[in-house]
């Protein structure tokens, strides 16, 4: 969970149907399956128009951004939003 605007740290889209798990043993309190490429369903805020590159809110959701500062994009939309928070699909991984 990102807790930073645009935060250079996010790797990736916390995934709630994967297709293929690594480290699929791996036992601990906080597991979370991250999706690193691939179509995913997003937690957004704001309005999103597709195409848009997408980038951390700082509050575990994503949010569009004109201009991407290198190493902050999560994904790209696939699709439009309007409201004021939402899940739309993402495409990770291949920017």
């Amino acid at each position: 969970l990102s807790n930073n605007d645009a935060d250079r740290k996010v790797a990736g889209v916390v995934s709630s149907k994967p297709s293929y798990t690594m480290n699929a043993g791996l036992h601990s309190d906080y597991v979370a399956v991250i999706a690193l490429q691939g179509r995913v369903p997003c937690l957004v805020q704001g309005p999103v128009n597709k195409g848009d590159m997408m980038v951390s809110a700082g509050n575990g959701r994503a949010r569009a951004e004109k201009t991407p500062a290198v190493g902050t994009v999560i994904g790209k939309s696939l699709e439009n939003f309007s409201g004021e928070y939402g899940v739309i699909e993402v495409a990770v991984g291949r920017i």
